[in-house]
């Protein structure tokens, strides 16, 4: 194989100008990074306001300060999707603090995101075959969290705030 097969000038590793471009890409990639982290903050912050619109529109329309389930039930979802927000946020930031992602965060992420499907689910208006996978997709992220936590305890610790 060539040099400019293996990438390789004469096995001394990269020349300075990689380097250089390297450098340059990585910061960039921080910069963008960021720009996701002050976007994800927003995005929280309009979550909040909605949750609280949610709230207030539910309780203002008669009878007073009742809510039906269906209205309980929408209340949870924008709930979780703020949640969901949060855990992504928190996945932006131990992306910045140490430039991994942390499966354990990822995991609760997606957690989140299926909790806060299977408590939204009308199951007069979906099929068996949906439930299902929900099941099914449920039963994967188990058995991803029992091998990378339970099987694995030297797994990173979750990301805080």
């Amino acid at each position: 194989m060539s040099q400019a097969q293996t990438g390789k000038q004469g096995g001394r590793g990269p020349s300075p100008f990689d380097e250089a471009l390297i450098d340059w890409l990585k910061r960039s990639i921080r910069w963008a990074v960021r720009l996701l982290a002050v976007l994800m903050m927003l995005v929280i912050w309009w979550g909040v306001a909605d949750v609280i619109d949610v709230l207030v529109e539910r309780m203002s329309v008669h009878p007073y300060f009742l809510l039906t389930i269906s209205d309980i039930l929408a209340t949870f979802g924008t709930f979780m999707a703020v949640l969901i927000a949060i855990e992504i946020f928190v996945n932006i930031v131990s992306y910045l603090r140490e430039d991994v992602i942390h499966i354990k965060i990822v995991l609760a992420t997606a957690f989140m995101a299926v909790a806060r499907k299977v408590i939204v689910l009308d199951y007069k208006e979906i099929g068996a075959h949906y439930v299902y996978a929900t099941a099914a997709l449920v039963l994967a992220l188990c058995l991803a969290y029992w091998l990378t936590v339970v099987k694995n305890p030297d797994t990173e610790p979750h990301g805080e705030l």
